[in-house]
């Protein structure tokens, strides 16, 4: 009876009904995860001292140097549907540690930056994971009329996840608040099982039975895909604009978490602030995929999800060329963040489809973790120094420049895509 509504409402085949549904649970689950411990981060980043999140972001980059090998060799060494159990069984268990660890000795020094870095590690690791299952679950026409509902789970759960932060935290504490994560994890683990049980490449009948199990390897080596990154244009592409988006990004939460610093001195307030912000950005969100993602993808095409963005943020960065208020940041912060949401992240993955399938794990994967993570530490660094050497006016000056550069590697990247498409037409 669900499949049949949703096929109805969503004017979907009757066929994808299924992967739908459980795509969309599993994002929303493992947002729900991510976004009630995000808060929690984001104080834990307060803690260990706003000075310090240069360093911070420069140790996170390490530990996604040193974690990437392990899931390289992971993704080519077990079967796919193995893949998922593994990783999400491992946070799963990391996080039910922390629990343990912040319920005995509370927000110690330590133990913040300590969990700043982890939980900077698992969002890029496990999202990158599950838009890497749905990658492999449809194909290139799928993506753009379904990959947008799928991501309203996501919105979804980042909206939910925030509020239990906001109703809870002051009851049940931040160690509370990750055994719930915890408990979400699991179920994002189930739906990801279900997919590559039943539904991995059935969808796609051009693709041989043995290449569409769940059961084979992708075999490899764990660095293979980091050199397809270098020797691919479509990857290199969207590598260049993911270490642009994450350089806009740096930029703007740098000076977020020094206003917080500076107005909220209490760590349940600042767990609250950050909590309601992720609540409005995700509600904002929700209600664009419901109702204009899907139009603009249909319409304007994958161009417009993909540049509407950086344009945005170039004209937000001059913006704030004129005025530093906390207000005018939050403004432009959240605009940045509902357009990677609803519209980048999307359109982003997106470009997966016309890669290979190991790629689509592999070299995905190096791109959302260790290239993003390297362009965070680049960019603390070169906002650090931004700070001691430029005004706040001309700082954001920088940023337009970085924002419009964005634009310009969207602009390369989507013809690349158009190539890769037009190769698989052919062949």
């Amino acid at each position: 009876m669900l499949q049949s509504y949703v096929t109805r409402l969503l004017n979907i085949d009757r066929s994808e009904a299924a992967p739908v549904i459980a795509g969309f649970l599993m994002q929303f689950t493992l947002f729900v995860c991510y976004f009630s411990m995000r808060p929690i981060r984001e104080t834990m980043g307060v803690v260990g001292g706003v000075n310090n999140l240069q360093w911070l972001f420069t140790a996170t980059f390490v530990a996604t140097l040193t974690v990437a090998p392990l899931f390289g060799w992971l993704v080519s060494r077990v079967k796919r549907r193995n893949i998922t159990r593994w990783a999400f069984g491992f946070f799963g268990l990391n996080i039910l540690g922390f629990a343990t660890a912040i319920h005995l000795h509370g927000e110690a020094v330590w133990l913040a930056r300590i969990f700043f870095v982890w939980l900077s590690v698992f969002n890029l690791m496990a999202i990158s994971l599950a838009w890497s299952v749905l990658v492999d679950v449809f194909n290139s026409a799928q993506a753009k009329r379904l990959f947008a509902m799928i991501a309203a789970g996501a919105s979804l759960g980042g909206l939910v996840g925030p509020l239990i932060g906001v109703l809870f935290v002051t009851h049940i504490g931040n160690a509370g608040l990750l055994v719930i994560a915890a408990m979400m994890l699991i179920v994002t683990a189930l739906c990801a099982d279900y997919l590559q049980a039943r539904h991995v490449s059935a969808l796609d009948e051009s693709r041989s039975l043995h290449d569409s199990s769940a059961e084979t390897r992708l075999g490899g080596n764990p660095f293979e895909g980091a050199v397809h990154v270098f020797t691919s244009p479509l990857l290199l592409g969207i590598a260049v604009f993911v270490v642009l988006l994450a350089s806009v990004s740096t930029f703007l939460y740098f000076e977020q978490a020094r206003f917080v610093a500076e107005r909220f001195t209490d760590r349940a307030e600042q767990t609250q602030f950050f909590s309601g912000v992720d609540a409005v950005v995700q509600f904002l969100t929700l209600l664009i995929q419901i109702f204009l993602t899907g139009r603009i993808a249909s319409t304007l095409g994958m161009r417009a999800l993909l540049l509407t963005v950086p344009i945005l943020m170039t004209a937000g960065f001059l913006m704030l060329s004129f005025s530093t208020l906390l207000g005018m940041y939050v403004v432009v912060m959240v605009i940045r963040r509902v357009g990677e949401y609803a519209l980048v992240r999307p359109g982003r993955e997106m470009l997966y489809t016309s890669v290979p399938r190991g790629d689509k794990y592999k070299a995905k994967n190096f791109i959302d973790t260790v290239v993003y993570r390297g362009a965070d530490a680049v960019s603390g660094w070169l906002k650090a120094g931004s700070d001691m050497l430029l005004s706040p006016q001309m700082g954001a000056v920088a940023g337009a420049g970085i924002a419009l550069a964005w634009v310009f590697s969207g602009m390369y990247t989507l013809r690349q895509h158009r190539e890769a498409e037009v190769k698989i037409a052919i062949t």
